[in-house]
């Protein structure tokens, strides 16, 4: 009888000491992803921090009709590595601004219209790839002066992948408050949901909107990567001037150099 109570308690203290050990398994284990969580975390902010800190790079555009200075957003990483690569290679040296339409935008970055004959329609010139979509909407948007990236049509490009080469800058036009809330609800009844900040508007976006203009329509469905630091009367200038039906400028309006500065 002593040994079976010997044996009981034995067991008993066994099994105490397993739990013990599961628990303490268990709270380590807890541990080590909650370590994980926080390294994690404080990697993110990190780099957002670094992000944040990084130096914008500028670019100088000078055209026939004036200079424009621009800089280029960090949060659009792959968009402005291509244009930086691209000014470098000197791809946009004597290209054309070759769609212009009042109160909406200047585009220009088609290689073709280098050597285009004056009633050649341009605008499907390319390098010979696209870049992802980065789309950084509510945060980023079509606000007057920035510059944004051209792209082919949802038919055929469902991703709304970037051209490689083609740009905007926008102009755009004023808009009230409820003209907004218009095209946010049909934005949202297009594209998204009501929960979708994609298609939202922000605060800071409904002023510029409203205050200084844009092309809010284009929020969530073409690449911003960067805006206007001096210049835009000179892009205001180009979007003036008289165009062809296609859009044309019937005089060229030409590119001479785009270069990086400080």
């Amino acid at each position: 009888m002593l040994g079976h109570v010997v044996l009981f308690f034995t067991a008993k203290i066994q099994v105490i000491s397993d739990n013990k050990k599961k628990q303490t398994n268990m709270k380590s284990h807890a541990t080590f992803v909650f370590l994980i969580l926080v390294l994690a975390l404080t990697m993110q902010a990190c780099s957002s921090l670094k992000h944040s800190n990084e130096k914008e790079q500028k670019v100088l555009i000078q055209t026939t009709e004036g200079d424009i200075t621009l800089k280029l957003y960090n949060e659009t990483p792959l968009h402005r590595n291509n244009f930086i690569k691209l000014v470098n290679a000197k791809t946009y040296n004597g290209l054309l601004f070759h769609r212009v339409i009042k109160e909406f935008m200047i585009q220009g970055g088609d290689p073709q219209s280098k050597t285009a004959r004056p009633d050649t329609m341009l605008g499907d010139g390319d390098v010979g790839y696209t870049v992802p979509s980065e789309f950084r909407t509510p945060q980023i948007y079509h606000k007057y002066g920035t510059i944004a990236a051209a792209r082919e049509g949802d038919d055929s490009n469902p991703q709304k992948a970037s051209s490689g080469c083609q740009f905007y800058i926008v102009v755009g036009k004023k808009f009230t408050n409820e003209q907004l809330d218009k095209l946010e609800e049909s934005k949202i009844a297009r594209y998204g949901n009501t929960n979708d900040s994609t298609y939202k508007f922000s605060t800071q976006a409904r002023q510029d909107y409203i205050n200084v203009g844009g092309t809010p329509h284009l929020d969530g469905n073409y690449t911003v990567f960067g805006e206007i630091l001096k210049g835009m009367e000179v892009v205001e200038k180009i979007s003036e001037v008289e165009t062809d039906k296609h859009d044309r400028p019937i005089k060229a309006i030409r590119i001479k150099k785009m270069k990086l500065i400080r």
